[in-house]
This record gives C-alpha cells, structure tokens and sequence, in this order.
C-alpha cells in the first residue's frame, strides 16, 4: 500500500518503528499483500526476519492476530510431476531441486511434502510445483521428444469464414465496430421493439448492474448504440459487425448455443433499403448461392420483427429455412436511441454456409 501520509510519517535512517497497514475488499487479497510487505520489511529488521503482530478487531467483535505468517504445506505426487515435466527424477533429488526455489520440502517415498513460506503466495496448486521443479531443472536440460499424437492445428471453419466475411465488408465500405455481447434488457427487446418472452435470452443470474442483464440474441441493438455514440460522425454512416450472439437451445449441453452472425448498418440523409439489400445480394454471391431455385436463395416481403418499419422489410431464406432479415429501423426505434436519421440495418447467420 502506498505511503501517503506527508513528512508526519515518512521513513528515514533514523526510523525505528514501522507499522504497514493494508487496505483491501477481499480479505484473502489483503492479507497476501501484507505477509508480503511485512516480509520483505523485516529483514531490514534490527534483529532481522522478526516482526510484532497485532491484534485487530473486526464491526462483528471477532479479533484476529496479524500478519497471519504460518506456513501450510502441500502434498505432491512425483508420479505427477514425471509425468508432466516429462522427467524420471526420484523424490529426494526433486526435493532437492524445491530446496533452491526456497521451498523447503521432505520427501516420503513417492510424494513429496512442500512447506510453502507466506513468501511464495504464487504457489496455489500442486502444478505450481510442478513448475518450479521444471524451473529448478533447466527447461533446457530437458530431452525433446516427439510427440505420441500427430496433430496439424488450423483455425476454426467457422473463425475461417467469418474472416472473409470480415474482409468482404470492408471492401464493400463498411467500417467494422465491436460491442458488448452482454447488455440490458431494454436494449436487447424493449430498445428495438422486440418481445421479451424469458425463454430466448440467456440471463444473469446475479447482475450487478442493469447494463449487462443478458446475453444478447441480436447484433442489431449494438449497432444502434454504436451509432448513437458517434452521432457527429459525417453522413452517411455504414458499420458492420460479425460475432456470436446466444440463444437458449434446450438440446445443448449447457443450455444454449452460440450462433455466428453478421449485421451492417445504414444511416444517411435517406434509409438505404437499397444498400443492405445489395449486401445481402454480394454476400449471397460471394458464397456461392445463387438467386432463386432449389439450392439458391430468396426474398420474402416482411418480417415478424418490430424492429422494422411495416412494409419495408424483407426475410431471406435459404433452403426453406429464415437466415436473414433486413429493413428499415421503426422510427420509434429510432428516437428511442436518440437517432434523428433515418437508418437501415441486415442480419444475417453464416453457420448455414461454413460448408459451402
């Protein structure tokens, strides 16, 4: 903890006495921070390594000595350790090996017993250990090994496509932009005139503030928001993002999925209907889906969505299937983000064609 208390209580060579108190929220925290600076503190001690507790009395009665000093000690598997650090040593030569990393450690036949000092707060797990074993070793004095499993790593189909997605965009004169995947309510349904119905949106089980209440279930309201924050930004405005968004799925293993999209975002002197009809137009081309048929596309007047002005909104389907909507933000929607242009935004999931 800072020292900041004026001349009144500065430290010089004449000091003999020095109190450190620790200020913190979580207690476990506070007392790390305080083991460490009454530690290093006390070898400048005149009899050094020796320090004078205090007893403090917490709003409930109950009092407490500190620093609390003592040292706990951990119990570790040289199994483990071999197996890990890809070594064969024996007990007492890795005792050995901790002795230099100031743990002081015994060795009872194949498991070690490592006294931890409140000088090493780091050392949480037994694979803390480990590590300073390895540390202790070499890493260079370990022998390289082929691997038993050959694997070649590349990057997700997914992540892949989203990428070029990304880049199309940009070329079509969009400016990307990131927003929260967690936001509040309102902006996730009420914002954007959009049933809350409880059993699409994953919640917050203890939200702490009303900012981040769910998960969002659509790109569109961050965009809104975006465009709201940057209102001096010249006309006409054209954003995109491409994320996940997440929805409740029952058949999941924990209960929802995540589900990759790609929104933009139009707002000029007019709507521009036309322009994110054209992207969804260059997008449908780019994967390789043509217009129309048994393996193309196509464009529904209108959409269950009131997010949109009636009549001037579209649903694109593909295979039968709902992959994108697209229109004219609701003027309500509009004053509701404070926006005074008109604006037209398209949303689109791209996991239908990953495998194109």
């Amino acid at each position: 903890p800072p020292i900041i208390n004026g001349a009144h209580s500065a430290i010089s060579l004449a000091t003999t006495d020095v109190f450190i108190e620790c200020t913190a929220t979580d207690l476990n925290k506070a007392n790390v921070v305080l083991n460490t600076m009454v530690t290093m503190f006390s070898m400048y001690c005149k009899e050094p390594f020796t320090v004078e507790p205090v007893e403090v009395t917490d709003a409930q009665g109950a009092t407490t000595t500190c620093p609390n000093l003592a040292s706990r000690t951990v119990e570790v598997d040289m199994e483990y350790i071999n197996s890990r650090v890809g070594t064969s040593l024996s007990s007492d030569k890795a005792a050995k090996l901790l002795t230099k990393m100031c743990l002081d450690t015994t060795a009872n036949g194949d498991k070690l017993s490592v006294k931890v000092p409140p000088t090493r707060s780091d050392v949480l797990h037994p694979c803390d250990i480990m590590e300073d074993v390895a540390i202790a070793y070499g890493y260079n004095n370990l022998k390289w090994e082929v691997p038993r499993t050959v694997t070649v790593a590349k990057q997700q189909p997914i992540n892949c496509f989203a990428d070029l997605v990304r880049g199309e965009l940009a070329q079509a004169g969009f400016t990307e932009v990131l927003t929260w995947i967690l936001g509040s309510r309102a902006d996730n349904f009420e914002m954007v005139n959009r049933q809350d119905d409880l059993a699409k949106a994953a919640q917050i089980s203890n939200a702490k503030t009303f900012d981040f209440e769910v998960v969002r279930t659509s790109l569109v309201p961050g965009l809104l928001k975006t465009l709201s924050c940057n209102k001096e930004a010249p006309l006409p405005v054209k954003i995109f993002e491409v994320s996940d968004v997440v929805e409740l799925d029952p058949e999941a293993d924990v209960g929802a999925r995540n589900i990759r999209r790609a929104a933009v975002l139009f707002s000029g002197a007019t709507s521009g209907f036309e322009v994110t009809h054209g992207v969804v137009d260059r997008m449908m081309e780019m994967m390789g889906v043509p217009a129309g048929g048994e393996r193309g596309y196509t464009i529904q007047p209108g959409c269950k969505d009131g997010c949109f002005f009636p009549g001037r909104s579209a649903t694109v389907t593909y295979q039968d299937k709902p992959v994108a909507v697209f229109g004219v933000v609701h003027p309500e929607v509009l004053e509701r983000f404070g926006l005074s242009n008109p604006a037209s935004v398209m949303e689109l999931d791209l996991e239908p064609f990953v495998n194109l």
